[in-house]
């Protein structure tokens, strides 16, 4: 069945090279708003951007950077709310990458278009990320253009049997003071990636704090929670940030800490980083979070948008561009990329954690309320 999709995926990805459309005499600006670092930015505007363009000449990317995190998301969704207060029948913008937080938002206020359904590789999806968001239901509006993901990350050099949950994290820090490090909830979500892995494994309520309901009863145990992950942090070093834990890391000044597979990764091919350092995907489960392809509800160009995202979603294009050139987990199966990886290329990235780890162990962020309110304990109990 795999190999029946893969063939499927294969000939339709040469049915769009031969259906290229050269002789539209139109010419189009797709105009896409962007939530990420200015490496997202040139990404698509002097890779991707002339790729897809061999197969439509008419149409010319135009890519506009809005900044990484939440924030970059927030000021996409405030540019769709000012087109949508316009009046205006057309909007300028035609396609927007975007966190999770961010759809959310936009979809509450009527400013993306549905449009998944009619996706022929969204069937190569399996991680389920378009359907929910933070334990919102987001079907139809969505799809992923990658996933990442929050790990372990260790020096094998000192670390010959490393732990493979959360509480066998804890009594590994006391027999190994200041070796572990993480950030806190400062200066990256690495750190707060962990954090929230800490309360999923503490409360016992992971499958709540990802789907919902909201409430402030599931939260009672926290004064606790919290008291014990202080308790934890005595044993451990706070780094500066995403980068903070991977530079110490690497000149030995930590031997573990969490951090993002594809930052990890993206380091070692630069020769930043020491390539023996490996990973692994603690129980019960560390979040990680996907950015989504959306539609303005008003876009000017839906249809080239569309056929954007369609590109993007293909594995020849998932398998050089989001694998192999920036170390992200692909939104499509991995048994549809891995036809077009080289060897190193696969070993490097399921070398440790493979797709079946992700599945099992790899977990949403908490919805929006939960994930503040984590956040804001965090401040009150453990660095006050």
């Amino acid at each position: 069945m795999r190999k029946g999709l893969i063939l499927l995926a294969s000939l339709l990805l040469i049915t769009f090279a031969a259906l290229a459309q050269e002789d539209v005499p139109i010419k189009v600006t797709l105009t896409m708003m962007v939530a990420g670092d200015q490496n997202m930015v040139d990404f698509f505007e002097y890779e991707v951007g002339p790729e897809f363009r061999k197969l439509y000449p008419n149409v010319t990317l135009k890519v506009i950077g809005t900044g990484p995190g939440d924030a970059g998301s927030q000021q996409i969704v405030q540019q769709l709310k000012l087109e949508k207060e316009s009046g205006k029948d057309k909007w300028s913008i035609d396609l927007v990458v975007i966190h999770e937080t961010g759809a959310i938002w936009a979809i509450e206020a009527g400013l993306l278009k549905p449009y998944t359904e009619f996706l022929t590789y969204r069937r190569l999806l399996v991680r389920g990320t378009e359907k929910m968001a933070l334990g919102v239901n987001v079907e139809g509006y969505v799809v992923p253009m990658f996933h990442s993901q929050v790990v372990l990350a260790y020096n094998p050099k000192f670390v010959k049997d490393p732990p493979k949950s959360y509480a066998e994290l804890v009594e590994w820090v006391k027999k190994n003071p200041g070796k572990f490090g993480y950030n806190g909830i400062k200066g990256g979500m690495s750190g707060v990636g962990f954090v929230f892995g800490w309360v999923y494994w503490k409360s016992g309520y992971m499958d709540i704090y990802t789907k919902g309901p909201y409430d402030k009863k599931y939260e009672e145990n926290w004064p606790q929670i919290f008291a014990e992950l202080k308790e934890f942090n005595k044993y451990v070093t706070i780094t500066a940030g995403n980068a903070g834990t991977l530079d110490a890391l690497n000149r030995g000044e930590i031997w573990m800490g969490p951090v993002w597979v594809d930052m990890l990764y993206t380091w070692m091919r630069e020769g930043r980083m020491d390539p023996n350092i490996r990973i692994v995907l603690l129980a019960p489960g560390m979040p990680g979070q996907p950015m989504h392809f959306a539609i303005p509800a008003k876009a000017a160009n839906p249809d080239y948008a569309f056929k954007f995202i369609e590109f993007m979603l293909s594995p020849k294009v998932q398998a050089k561009y989001i694998v192999e050139r920036f170390n992200w987990y692909p939104a499509i199966g991995d048994d549809y990329v891995a036809p077009y990886l080289s060897k190193d290329v696969l070993d490097r990235l399921y070398k440790d954690v493979k797709q079946a780890d992700l599945v099992k162990y790899g977990k949403p962020m908490p919805l929006l309320g939960y994930k503040q309110d984590m956040q804001e304990a965090y401040e009150k109990w453990v660095e006050k």
